[in-house]
């Protein structure tokens, strides 16, 4: 960059990976405009970035393209913005950085907190999300998740997506993922559809298409009886939608219930979870897996969440599977362990006019197992050009 450059003569270590910068400082009068692109701000009187180099002893590497910034007035305190792959977002559990999957790692790095108003809450909920780079306001596609997950399932299809050209959102239902719950909302199916409906309504805007996996198949057919206005199409991937809620679970002690939701997040749970879910996938990939499938478990209040959840009942949404008359692509692993592919058969025989799309030799997480066959039926989807 040319121009009044300044560049610090020692390198600092900064961060949670403890990688070494060197700070600049541009003098005014090209101030302003990085300020108001990069910081967000008109009046600050000075703006440092950041740009990596070796620790000492270390070769130096390519340079990633400014990293981040901050005001030399009271050096960061105002917002910074990260751009590019440095950092994790602070309210991440520090495990994250434990995780080896560059998708994941990537995903996560772009993971935001917007704000959600709600009836049940007297402070709006920091709701967690990747936003798409560019909103185009038309057709977005929206990527809910399956019961006790997270946003990170779509670490291999929501790239695909993106770089397919559609307006791609990913969320995480309230009460599972990385939202803020430091007030304990309810977290009931109730809870649940307003939470979604007051985020569309507020960062989305346009009729989407609605994608949900497992149990978020529940979310989006619950949604979309409630909110007809709200979706365009439906993509409903090895859903879990016949279940009659929680079942007996619903009845069982607060006491029994938190030392059961504290089995869910334990290591040889998801190992085994693993296990059944995934069927083309290599044995060594489930430990990282299973740190991916369990991160979201060691917020403070994912615990409170869970049991809300699991003692409210649950979804419950076989009688409204035929009120459903959106455009609807069913998506199925044929060798889905979890919930079998017969289920499919039936689904796609209730849901008038549906499509239903059957993948050979892949689990119950196609969008996780198999991401370019399913990145395309829901970009074909979109396009009207599936059939």
């Amino acid at each position: 960059m040319d121009g009044p450059v300044r560049w610090l003569e020692d390198p600092v270590r900064l961060g949670r990976d403890g990688r070494f910068f060197r700070l600049c400082r541009w003098s005014p009068p090209c101030l302003p405009y990085l300020a108001t692109a990069l910081c967000g701000r008109e009046d600050a009187r000075g703006t440092g970035v950041l740009s990596p180099v070796p620790a000492p002893g270390e070769e130096a590497g390519k340079p990633a393209i400014m990293l981040a910034l901050a005001t030399s007035v009271g050096c960061f305190r105002c917002r910074s913005k990260v751009v590019g792959a440095i950092a994790f977002p602070d309210f991440l559990p520090r495990e994250v950085e434990e995780i080896k999957d560059p998708d994941a790692r990537e995903l996560a790095r772009r993971m935001q907190r917007l704000p959600v108003k709600v009836s049940f809450s007297k402070s709006s909920i920091m709701s967690s999300c990747v936003k798409p780079l560019q909103q185009s306001g038309s057709k977005p596609v929206v990527l809910l998740h399956g019961f006790d997950s997270s946003l990170l399932e779509w670490r291999y299809t929501f790239p695909l997506l993106e770089n397919s050209g559609l307006e791609t959102w990913a969320l995480d239902i309230l009460g599972w993922g990385f939202s803020g719950l430091e007030t304990l909302p309810s977290c009931n199916v109730a809870a649940k559809r307003e939470h979604l409906y007051q985020f569309w309504q507020l960062h989305i805007r346009e009729p989407m298409m609605l994608v949900g996996p497992s149990l978020g198949a529940a979310t989006a057919i619950d949604f979309a009886a409630a909110y007809p206005e709200a979706v365009s199409k439906l993509v409903l991937i090895d859903a879990s939608v016949y279940a009659e809620g929680t079942g007996d679970l619903a009845k069982l002690p607060r006491s029994l219930a938190y030392a059961g939701v504290s089995i869910l997040k334990s290591v040889p749970l998801r190992l085994y979870a693993n296990f059944l879910t995934f069927n083309n996938v290599p044995y060594w990939t489930f430990f990282d897996w299973a740190k991916i499938g369990r991160l979201h478990c060691l917020l403070p209040w994912w615990e409170d969440a869970t049991v809300d959840f699991m003692i409210s009942g649950g979804y419950n949404v076989s009688a409204q599977i035929k009120e459903i008359k959106k455009k609807t692509l069913i998506i199925w692993g044929e060798k889905d362990r979890v919930i079998s592919s017969t289920q499919a058969l039936r689904l796609h025989s209730e849901l008038q006019g549906s499509i239903l799309h059957q993948i050979p030799g892949c689990g119950h997480l196609p969008h996780v197992e198999e991401p370019s066959i399913v990145s395309k039926l829901i970009v074909e989807f979109a396009q009207c050009s599936l059939s």
